[in-house]
């Protein structure tokens, strides 16, 4: 990746390649006021204004870019990504206007993950210019937050386990002066029982922690932010099939989320008690596996019949949940690649959220679709709750009806926070299967920007 600090510059002048963005209502004029040769780069290369395309064309004793865009007086985060992505290296300036929120895309389209790579494939970094230099630090904190979800995420398992999770803690403990307490072996056991049993069949360097950090005031308001850190993901003994298996590696990805969340609340200094907790684990197979039918206790005191190996994500939540509401936050945002059944609702750009509050989805949700990271609310129906039943303990991990899986797994979770608090649940895909502009193949962040700027606009 390029030296992501230098992507996006104060404009003072200096040298830069124009850049034109049109849309198609204003095409027709902005042709009238070139010269022929230009007019003629345009049409040999077909440009027609539509949203993605550009072209190159002279300009003096040089060249500059014409870019089509949705709408030139509202752009959008992604409408300047292609550009970020194919221009040679150099340095750019918009004619006419400001890039404003196109900003964000123009850095984290120039992301690239290339840490076994033998040789990097970067050509050298493009260099945006802007005359609103006041939104530099702040897009480039989330530019770089979102990246750092990306490369936990694309990391595989052997180089991103438990340790390395602790690792990510621990380096955010140092920068930003945080308490942080790790929990493992008979401890783990005896306080989160849940987390030790899932996670107790992994090798030794792989081994279950619970990850905690604390940080800020403690006499501004309390919030918790929880992160699914299924490092690995085998199914248990209710082994996944080997296609099922080949992306789990990023079932973490709700601890990247978490952490890279703490990490913005923490750099703005936002005037808030954090706490953070990732219980980080792998779900393996050996002989000392939990199993189908085990009824494992909870930090909670709620019994739990295993009704499926592989729904070990709301296992170890549970716990981490439970110990997030002990300190009686007012907010608890907890982000977790916890179904596929969400996946089947939504497809994988959309995080499936649920709340408790109306007011609290209303936020998630606008904030999300004002910086361009929708999300789409999905039901915590009372009714779904008898699919959780089970005939020797307080609740079953898995959902009997094979209906509403990712109600289901939400309302199994909403058990574990204590009534009266405001809880959101994102049930996010943290990967991409196919890349879009600025936005490329593999790990991503889905849902953080959008709780990000919630958390802004209720506490900033």
């Amino acid at each position: 990746m390029s030296d992501k600090n230098a992507l996006i510059q104060p404009d003072r002048g200096q040298k830069a390649v124009s850049i034109h963005l049109v849309d198609k209502d204003g095409l027709e004029k902005f042709v009238k006021g070139l010269a022929v040769p230009q007019r003629a780069a345009l049409e040999a290369n077909r440009f027609d204004g539509s949203a993605g395309e550009y072209a190159i064309i002279p300009d003096g004793d040089g060249w500059s870019v014409v870019a089509g865009v949705a709408d030139t007086a509202a752009l959008s985060t992604w409408c300047m990504a292609k550009l970020a992505e194919k221009l040679p290296a150099g340095t750019y300036r918009r004619v006419g206007g400001e890039p404003g929120a196109a900003l964000f895309g123009w850095i984290t389209g120039q992301y690239s993950f290339d840490r076994y790579k033998s040789e990097a494939e970067d050509e050298g970094p493009r260099v945006l210019l802007t005359g609103e230099p006041a939104q530099i630090d702040a897009l480039t904190a989330e530019a770089e937050a979102v990246m750092l979800v990306r490369d936990l995420v694309n990391t595989p398992a052997e180089d991103m386990g438990p340790a390395q999770l602790e690792a990510e803690a621990e380096a955010l403990h140092k920068a930003f002066r945080a308490e942080i307490r790790v929990t493992r072996g008979d401890v783990l056991e005896r306080d989160f029982p849940m987390v030790h049993a899932v996670g107790r069949a992994a090798g030794r360097s792989h081994a279950p922690r619970m990850i905690e950090l604390e940080w800020g005031d403690p006499k501004h308001p309390r919030i918790a932010v929880i992160g699914k850190g299924v490092c690995f993901d085998s199914g248990g003994l209710d082994v996944k099939p080997s296609a099922g298996m080949l992306l789990m590696k990023k079932d973490m990805g709700g601890a990247a989320h978490a952490l890279a969340l703490a990490r913005l609340i923490m750099s703005a200094n936002l005037p808030v008690r954090l706490h953070m907790l990732v219980p980080a684990v792998e779900n393996a197979i050996s002989g000392n596996s939990f199993r189908p039918g085990d009824v494992l206790r909870s930090r909670a005191g709620i019994s739990v019949e295993i009704g499926n190996t592989d729904a070990e994500g709301r296992l170890i939540l549970g716990d981490a949940l439970t110990r997030a509401g002990e300190d009686k936050p007012e907010l608890m945002i907890d982000f977790a690649t916890l179904t596929g059944a969400a996946r089947v609702a939504v497809g994988p750009d959309l995080p499936a959220l649920f709340t408790r509050e109306d007011a609290t989805a209303d936020a998630l949700l606008a904030a999300g679709k004002a910086v361009d990271d929708p999300c789409w609310r999905l039901p915590l129906h009372e009714g779904y709750r008898e699919y959780l039943k089970s005939d020797v303990a307080d609740i079953n991990n898995a959902g009997s009806s094979g209906f509403a899986g990712a109600s289901t797994a939400a309302l199994f979770l909403d058990r574990f926070v204590p009534k009266g608090i405001d809880w959101a649940h994102f049930d996010t895909f943290a990967w991409r299967p196919t890349a879009k502009p600025g936005r490329p193949k593999g790990g991503d962040a889905l849902g953080l920007r959008a709780a990000w700027h919630m958390l802004k606009g209720r506490y900033g």
